[in-house]
């Protein structure tokens, strides 16, 4: 009889327990009555059959997804292209979990329950406009700015170890401007071969941190745009740089607008 019902006009919450190769789906009507949980590929087809499932229990009104940032990006894509509003859903407690232990489908239905009592108000991440450009680049350039600190300091390890000829060359410099001076060398070998070998690590190290450098310069280049794009404005303000305005809108997503919990699909 509950399934006449929510066929006839109830509506349906959706909840979504996500994972690399499969998702688990729970369906629940407006009462928080339960018509079942179900495991899905995660792939576009599995994302059509998913919400082919919700739908034959009545229109679907939203869908929690734990992980629209990441697990949940795909199927959170594939929902909102097809009209249906997507609320971002934390993972469970894992005291929680620990306690309970570890159920796909239990958490797929609190997922659902999250969403439809509103506890999940946050909008899910997009992940298909120019934040995720940005997010994808600055993946690129922590992983430059990382390396770049960690190169500096194995520099700065062998002065302090280096020959007394390298040590005396190189004393009192930053850690920026001996990674430049190093890079300028030209060792040659012959003499002394500790003295070589040094002076050529030091060197290679150096001319990495510059194109380093120059790698961070290209990101920049293509991120400014971009910024621009998502938050014209957001540069102007006062201490808000590309790097911060980056930041802001990854942590943001491209949806910075509040959720409204009306779907276009539902009447």
């Amino acid at each position: 009889m509950a399934m006449v019902e929510t066929r006839l006009g109830m509506s349906v919450t959706g909840g979504v327990d996500t994972h690399l190769d499969n998702h688990v789906a729970a369906a629940l009507d407006p009462l928080g009555g339960m018509h079942g949980t179900r495991s899905f590929p995660a792939d576009p087809a599995g994302y059509r059959a998913l919400l082919d499932w919700l739908d034959s229990f009545g229109p679907v009104e939203l869908v929690g997804v734990e992980g629209t940032g990441s697990y949940g990006a795909g199927l959170a894509r594939f929902l909102r292209r097809e009209g249906v509003e997507v609320v971002e859903v934390d993972r469970p407690n894992r005291q929680a979990r620990h306690r309970h232990g570890k159920s796909d489908s239990v958490d797929a239905i609190a997922a659902a329950e999250a969403a439809r009592s509103g506890r999940a108000q946050g909008a899910g991440k997009h992940g298909d406009g120019p934040v995720e450009a940005i997010r994808a680049l600055q993946v690129v350039k922590r992983s430059c700015r990382e390396e770049r600190i960690r190169t500096r300091n194995q520099i700065r390890h062998l002065a302090f170890c280096a020959p007394d000829e390298i040590r005396e060359a190189t004393k009192g410099l930053s850690r920026n401007r001996l990674a430049g001076e190093a890079a300028r060398w030209r060792p040659r070998p012959g003499g002394d071969p500790v003295l070589f070998a040094t002076r050529f690590a030091m060197t290679t190290l150096g001319r990495r941190v510059a194109a380093l450098e120059a790698e961070a310069k290209r990101i920049d280049k293509l991120l400014l745009p971009l910024i621009h794009v998502a938050a014209p404005s957001l540069l102007e303000v006062f201490g808000v740089g590309p790097d911060t305005a980056a930041k802001l809108l990854v942590a943001v997503g491209d949806n910075p607008e509040p959720s409204s919990h009306c779907s276009p699909r539902c009447p």
